[in-house]
C-alpha cells in the first residue's frame, strides 16, 4: 500500500512522457566577407584572399587558410586595379605593400575576367 501511494503521490511518473519534435535540417553556415575595393559582400569563397604573412611578404592565399593578416577582393580585374591600384589593399593590410608585390598582384589581377552583366546587377 505505501508503494501504490509513493507512485501516485509523483505527479512526474504519472504524466505521460511528451514525444520529442524533429526539427528540419539547419542551414549551413556560410561566412560572409567584403570585398575592399567596391565593399559588395559575397561568400567567403565567392572572394580571393590577399594575405600579408608574418615575414611581411604580400601573396595571394588560393586557399584562405594562410596564417596571415588577410583582406578579400572580388574575383574580377575591376576591383583588383581598384584595390591594388588606389592603395586599398595597403590600408586593409595595414602596410606599404613594395613595388614587387604591387606587381605580382597585377599580373594575377589581368589574368581575371572583366566584371560580368550578373555581377553588375
Amino acid at each position: 500500500m505505501a508503494a501504490e501511494q509513493a507512485t501516485s503521490s509523483n505527479p512526474k511518473s504519472a504524466a505521460p512522457a511528451k514525444a520529442k519534435i524533429q526539427k528540419g535540417m539547419r542551414p549551413k553556415h556560410v561566412p560572409q566577407r567584403t570585398c575592399i575595393a567596391c565593399r559588395s559582400h559575397d561568400a567567403k569563397r565567392g572572394l580571393v584572399r590577399v594575405v600579408r604573412t608574418p615575414e611581411g611578404i604580400v601573396e595571394v592565399d588560393e586557399t584562405g587558410k594562410k596564417n596571415g593578416r588577410g583582406a578579400y577582393l572580388c574575383r574580377n580585374r575591376q576591383c583588383w586595379e581598384a584595390g591594388v591600384g588606389r592603395k586599398a589593399l595597403d590600408n586593409a593590410l595595414k602596410m606599404q605593400i613594395d613595388t614587387e608585390s604591387r606587381s605580382r598582384l597585377k599580373s594575377y589581377g589581368e589574368s581575371l575576367p572583366e566584371r560580368s552583366a550578373a555581377d553588375v546587377e
